[in-house]
């Protein structure tokens, strides 16, 4: 059965959702993250992990553009989006945001009903003809979010109310209503209790069937439970990147060792 998933886990290694070449962000002055070349796989789960300010959320904000938004922020070389580039003239940021869904590291709903959380994607990009049509992308998002059944009879009640796992199991399903391609995750369980986390991680695990996932994390223990491949980031750069096994059990680089042995960090 292992040997099956490795085989199946390098078949995929090859079949790349994203890749980025030479990319450099910098904030004025700053050069943030530097020369990072990076082939993320369809239908894994990819972790970036390092020490705080090292390049892994800034990184991860290039892959659906969110850099933009900051007026100092500058970002250079080539990210594709199965084979497009992300950051051509013409393409929408705001559509490609509909492709590469993002959940942020404190759960923010916004301050409407369930319903109409997961509903305001699909509405803006119109992906429902019809009432019922919504009703439908709404119920399939919150089962995809693994909360369905503890909203269903309550969808009129507003997402602030939920408590913190489940608002964070809601913004996944209004990330995935929009039918997006990629899920992009910037700590999602770090403002989670640990049976909140243990929700969220199973969910990361199921969501991979139909999606790549790619997840910031500051902890470990959580990229060597949910991801299949791993990417370490220090000072700007990327050290290495792997399988989750290989990085956490025989690393390649001296900076990589002495990150996961708590040496650095």
């Amino acid at each position: 059965m292992n040997d099956m998933r490795k085989i199946e886990r390098d078949v995929k290694m090859t079949d790349s959702k994203i890749t980025a070449r030479d990319v450099n962000v910098y904030y004025a002055d700053t050069h943030a993250l530097k020369n990072v070349d990076v082939d993320i796989a369809d239908k894994t789960v990819t972790a970036f992990i390092g020490p705080s300010g090292c390049g892994k959320s800034t990184f991860l904000r290039c892959l659906n553009r969110m850099n933009d938004t900051i007026d100092i922020c500058r970002v250079t070389g080539q990210i594709e989006l199965d084979g497009s580039d992300i950051n051509a003239k013409s393409v929408d940021p705001v559509q490609l945001r509909a492709q590469v869904g993002m959940v942020f590291q404190k759960p923010n709903p916004f301050p409407k009903s369930i319903y109409d959380n997961v509903a305001y994607g699909p509405r803006i990009h119109g992906l429902a003809k019809s009432k019922a049509d919504l009703d439908v992308i709404v119920e399939k998002s919150l089962r995809r979010g693994a909360i369905w059944d503890e909203v269903k009879d309550r969808l009129d009640q507003p997402g602030t109310g939920l408590s913190g796992g489940q608002q964070q199991r809601l913004c996944i399903a209004r990330a995935v209503a929009t039918e997006p391609e990629v899920l992009l995750m910037d700590e999602p369980c770090s403002a989670l209790d640990p049976i909140a986390t243990a929700q969220v991680e199973e969910l990361i695990d199921e969501l991979r069937r139909e999606y790549s996932v790619v997840i910031v994390t500051h902890s470990m223990q959580q990229a060597a439970r949910v991801s299949q491949n791993t990417a370490f980031f220090h000072l700007g750069t990327l050290v290495e990147f792997n399988e989750t096994n290989q990085i956490f059990t025989n690393p390649q680089d001296s900076r990589t060792e002495s990150y996961i042995t708590g040496r650095i960090g």
